[in-house]
């Protein structure tokens, strides 16, 4: 079956296919650069108790991640059909570019 009509069911089914969407360099860099960020703001706002801070997580998040989808891989995020895997899977792959197992 095509990837784009399968519903996965498992993360471990969907991580594959979560990395055949995240081929381009540039991409991978701009969700580990955004995913860096979101860290950052969650610290800064647990330190200074600037809440009002949490409100630019999904804009950092999605706004690295989707202009590395729109303009470098020139795909359509998976965040649109699995947004728990997808969130999931930015994770585990910036676990993955950390230690070396995804090439940065």
């Amino acid at each position: 079956m095509d990837t784009t009509q399968k519903r996965f069911q498992t993360f471990e089914e969907f991580y594959p296919f979560y990395l055949n969407e995240h081929r381009n360099q540039t991409c991978r860099r701009l969700h580990f650069v955004g995913s860096t960020i979101v860290l950052a703001l969650i610290a800064a706002a647990l330190i200074t108790r600037e809440w009002n801070l949490l409100w630019l997580l999904p804009v950092v998040g999605y706004g690295f991640a989707w202009v590395g989808h729109f303009f470098f891989e020139h795909n359509r995020p998976a965040t649109f059909k699995y947004p728990l895997f997808s969130l999931m899977g930015d994770w585990v792959m910036f676990r993955d570019m950390l230690t070396g197992r995804i090439a940065w």
